[in-house]
């Protein structure tokens, strides 16, 4: 059996070891642990490139609504438009016309992958559409399909409920 990606075995067991102490200090049992702050996620935004495209993308073929759209109050001439996820949870966009942007790219801090649950019959409805148009995917562990957005950016649409991943509780 090959070793999975990242390093190798004895690192490996390092990052394992440290990564139990962590949880034996911070991971409270759900019975002990505070409520949190938060009451969701208002908005994550991401930055596109073309605002029509991206709209056809999460709109069309996603089935995520767009809800609302209007000039960013940061960057004159910039679009700031915003998707429905479910839930009162929306996923933002702006686009930066004029400034130089590069390509994505997984950066300290950065956007490694959002991954919003759906309802199976909606992941699997969203599943054909991209076989049908090619759209190129990643299955994972039949709940899970990672693809990429119209500007590269790492999305997975995971039919497991909120607050579950791979039929395990999160929480």
């Amino acid at each position: 059996m090959s070793e999975p990606h990242g390093v190798d075995a004895a690192t490996r067991a390092t990052f394992d070891a440290r990564r139990a102490e962590i949880a034996q200090q911070y991971l409270l049992p759900r019975a002990t642990r505070p409520a949190s702050t938060a009451r969701g996620v208002h908005h994550v935004a991401l930055i596109c490139s073309d605002v029509e495209r991206t709209v056809q993308f999460y709109d069309g073929l996603l089935g995520f609504p767009l809800i609302e759209m209007f000039e960013n109050r940061d960057y004159a001439g910039s679009t700031h438009f915003f998707f429905d996820i479910g839930y009162g949870n929306t996923l933002a966009y702006f686009d930066l016309p004029g400034l130089p942007l590069g390509e994505y790219a997984e950066v300290l801090g950065g956007h490694h992958h959002l991954a919003i649950s759906i309802e199976r019959d909606a992941w699997e409805t969203i599943r054909d559409r991209f076989d049908a148009q090619g759209v190129e995917y990643a299955h994972v562990d039949g709940s899970s399909m990672y693809f990429r957005g119209p500007d590269g950016e790492r999305l997975e649409l995971i039919s497991d409920p909120l607050l579950e991943m791979y039929g395990k509780p999160v929480g």
